[in-house]
């Protein structure tokens, strides 16, 4: 690419394309280096100045499906993500179940009796002397930010809980906090709030290095929007039955077949499952 050719970002702001940074992203998904190159340089044959980044992204998802499913599947990831919609419950669900890969007993969805007034709490995860309220914010729009209003209203709420908590038997020496989880992003005031109030804030690549998308990643957990071997409807209906994750439908014959999924389609989901499963399989044997 001899011009520098400009692309639009989901927020309207025009940036020039970089090359490396979609080869790295393919190659973080598991594509082998010359795959990586090899679509990177069809990318670039059809671009167009002022190109959405949207647009770009769809082309080197059609290019990576064609190579391999599960590749694809995890290049997907993020979108598959805001396709846990439009309710935030499937979204509760899989924070549940990355927390108890981490170690956490979680409770999804539990009202709890604070000291003024009871609160609708997203999950509760406890592990050993550590006691955590936590709020999901769930958004199907990639651009959408987290503003200082989110964690400013979670902390009283969280305030109002953890005085009701600390008068529990075994609970008075714990350590308690109030996290808010997005799968966007939180503004420079909202992080800012977080980290003066002690709190737990959690987006997509926030913190550096242990955002929503490094629990994924480090767990090998899934979830079955990101199967390029079902169809919409078949992904709803699977989130209909509370199954949000690869793994449930792992070498589960009977669950695809419930929601329609026939021989020889059947055995190539199977395949993509065990393909996305491998890594959180590797970690359970750990």
């Amino acid at each position: 690419m001899s011009k520098v050719v400009n692309i639009t970002k989901v927020s309207g702001l025009k940036v020039p394309f970089d090359k490396e940074k979609l080869k790295q992203s393919l190659l973080r998904s598991g594509a082998t280096n010359e795959q990586a190159i090899g679509i990177t340089n069809e990318v670039i044959e059809m671009l167009v100045d002022g190109m959405s980044t949207r647009k770009i992204y769809k082309t080197a998802f059609r290019l990576l499906r064609n190579v391999s499913r599960p590749v694809a599947a995890r290049y997907k990831l993020k979108q598959a993500i805001l396709e846990l919609g439009p309710s935030g419950f499937p979204f509760e669900q899989f924070i549940a179940e990355l927390l108890n890969f981490k170690g956490y007993k979680t409770r999804v969805g539990e009202i709890v009796k604070g000291h003024c007034v009871n609160h609708e709490i997203d999950v509760i995860a406890e592990k050993k002397e550590h006691h955590f309220m936590i709020e999901c914010k769930f958004h199907n729009r990639q651009n959408y930010v987290c503003d200082v209003k989110i964690p400013l209203y979670i902390q009283s709420r969280f305030l109002d809980v953890e005085t009701s908590w600390k008068q529990m038997d075994g609970h008075a020496e714990k350590f308690h906090q109030g996290w808010v989880i997005t799968n966007t992003r939180f503004s420079e005031d909202a992080a800012q709030y977080g980290k003066c109030m002690n709190m737990n804030l959690v987006g997509w690549d926030y913190p550096k290095n242990n955002g929503l998308k490094d629990w994924i990643d480090s767990s090998g957990l899934h979830p079955v929007t990101c199967l390029t071997t079902i169809t919409k409807r078949e992904k709803q209906q699977l989130l209909d039955k509370k199954i949000v994750l690869c793994k449930n439908l792992h070498h589960n014959y009977s669950l695809l077949e419930s929601i329609g999924v026939k021989q020889p389609r059947l055995q190539k989901v199977l395949d993509e499952c065990a393909v996305l499963c491998e890594m959180y399989l590797n970690n359970k044997k750990v």
